[in-house]
């Protein structure tokens, strides 16, 4: 929302608030693409927030988001389950897909989850071994003196 007072511009966008005496200043927060979906960047790595019950209805939503970054050559991509509250067969089809596409296309996918209950089910289906989740995002992007531990 713009709001405009002889000097000065107030911009809103999403949190963010800039003001600027005659000029204008946008200020933007990374939005969601989906209630379940945030996606930023971080070091040459897109990351995808998974956020929320990641169930039929949230794999409806973010599936098409996961196909369009998982589709390019080279794509270097982090999943952060991080946020997630539970996490069923729908969540583990949007895994192996992610997988699968990245793979094909020649790119890196590294996976975050830290929660017991979303690791065991990584271990009881295999995920785990063809996808291994880091503790943290460094981690996962590799940083130097990042705790690399695999579950």
């Amino acid at each position: 929302m713009l709001e405009f007072t002889p000097s000065r511009v107030t911009c809103r966008a999403g949190n963010v608030v800039k003001h600027a005496g005659g000029d204008v200043v946008v200020g933007q927060e990374a939005a969601p693409l989906t209630r379940h979906l945030r996606v930023h960047q971080d070091g040459g790595h897109t990351v995808l927030e998974f956020r929320g019950e990641i169930d039929i209805a949230a794999a409806a939503e973010i599936g098409p988001h996961l196909d369009a970054l998982t589709g390019h050559p080279g794509c270097r991509i982090v999943i952060d389950l991080r946020r997630v509250e539970f996490f069923d067969c729908s969540g583990l089809r949007l895994l192996h897909r992610a997988r699968h596409r990245v793979h094909v296309h020649g790119g890196r996918l590294a996976l975050v989850c830290a929660h017991p209950l979303t690791l065991r089910i990584l271990r009881i289906t295999g995920l785990s071994r063809l996808l291994p989740p880091h503790p943290t995002l460094e981690a996962a992007l590799g940083r130097p003196g990042a705790a690399s531990g695999s579950h």
